[in-house]
């Protein structure tokens, strides 16, 4: 996109549509880290780091109900042709992974489902952060 207007070329790193699966594949199935590390590191850490916890990086009651389906032993291939991020290309083109996200929920609310969004937009909601958590 950017090849004539360096403007226009998109920011950031695309992963966030992957990280969950990569973060499962590279560490929790090649037994670098636990299951539990894996929560710690992908959702309740991030929480407490900005301040969300514990309205968002647990299951309790008063918690959002936020919860990703994961199968650990689906595989799949990462690629720029099925990715829902608009951009177009992926970082990590070809690469082979272990364990694919199947569902999530948002709210109590089916957010993705087979590969598709399921919300309307705006159904997105302000979370208004609090202190950041010294204990992470």
């Amino acid at each position: 996109m950017g090849k004539d207007d360096f403007s226009k070329i998109p920011n950031g790193h695309p992963a966030i549509e992957n990280r969950m699966e990569l973060l499962y594949s590279e560490g929790v199935h090649t037994g670098k880290i636990t299951l539990n590390k894996y929560v710690e590191v992908a959702c309740t850490n991030p929480a407490k780091i900005f301040g969300m916890f514990p309205k968002k990086g647990t299951i309790a009651v008063g918690s959002d109900a936020d919860i990703v389906i994961f199968d650990p032993t689906e595989k799949h291939t990462l690629t720029a042709k099925n990715h829902h991020m608009n951009v177009d290309y992926s970082g990590y083109e070809g690469w082979e992974l272990t364990g694919k996200v199947k569902s999530v929920l948002l709210r109590g609310k089916v957010a993705i489902e087979n590969n598709e969004c399921k919300l309307e937009k705006g159904y997105g909601k302000f979370i208004r952060r609090s202190k950041v958590s010294s204990i992470v």
